[in-house]
């Protein structure tokens, strides 16, 4: 995770409202190591949802947004007793806090959980192919195997990288295509930080999964047929109950 950028913040706000009208600032630290060069401070000043001006550290000066943030931008860059303030703050405000943040981020660990499913090779020499996708693991580095009775399998795989989702989990792919055998027994083997030991899932070959979710789609029917039948049954039933039988003369 060290390699990839933290969208880890630390956020600072104060906040100004006068006949309604909203001014407030944000202070922001981003950083993809506790070494200073890989820091940066931001602080951006906001008026009614509107960013109009932005200090930026790597920059080292302040940039407007808007025609009031432009004018401020070039008197506040023009005075170098609140560059140099500013420019301090990077120490104040992130260099200080990082290592914390830093080291509380890389402890945390998030468990994969894994969908073993089959689909057809679109070409190849072998007739089927199987897909171990592993969701919402973190950290990044993962190793994920194939096993097919008992022993490891080298040849005909392939594995996406690990997909970041943007919300500091990775998703992985692995496809292995094979040629079905009688009695086999095929296995994914997941190798992860946050487990404490391999997390195995077997590939259960009784069914296509095409006809597990034909099967699926008719018993549901089914049920929802009998409900229907149930209830117009017992609809029937009160409304005999509640008719006067009039005899005929």
């Amino acid at each position: 995770m060290a390699s990839s950028f933290l969208s880890f913040s630390l956020l600072f706000i104060s906040l100004y409202t006068a006949d309604g009208f909203r001014y407030y600032y944000m202070n922001r630290c981003d950083f993809n190591s506790t070494d200073p060069k890989d820091i940066e401070y931001m602080q951006s000043q906001y008026l009614n949802k509107l960013e109009i001006i932005r200090f930026s550290s790597s920059l080292g000066k302040y940039v407007g947004y808007t025609e009031l943030g432009v004018k401020n931008a070039e008197a506040w860059n023009n005075d170098p007793s609140i560059l140099a303030q500013m420019r301090g703050e990077k120490e104040r405000y992130c260099v200080n806090h990082v290592e914390n943040a830093y080291q509380a981020v890389l402890t945390k660990s998030a468990e994969p959980y894994v969908v073993l499913s089959s689909t057809t090779p679109s070409g190849g020499k072998h007739s089927a192919m199987l897909v171990c996708s592993v969701f919402d693991f973190y950290p990044k580095k993962i190793k994920v195997s194939w096993l097919r009775d008992g022993k490891e399998v080298t040849s005909d795989v392939t594995s996406t990288d690990e997909l970041a989702d943007a919300d500091w989990y990775y998703q992985i792919h692995s496809h292995l295509e094979y040629t079905p055998r009688s009695g086999e027994k095929i296995s994914c083997v997941v190798e992860h930080a946050s487990l404490r030991e391999p997390l195995v899932t077997d590939w259960d070959p009784s069914m296509p999964e095409s006809e597990r979710n034909k099967i699926a789609i008719g018993a549901s029917g089914l049920i929802l047929g009998l409900v229907l039948s149930l209830a117009g049954f017992i609809y029937y039933k009160r409304k005999a109950r509640g008719r006067i039988l009039v005899p005929s003369n």
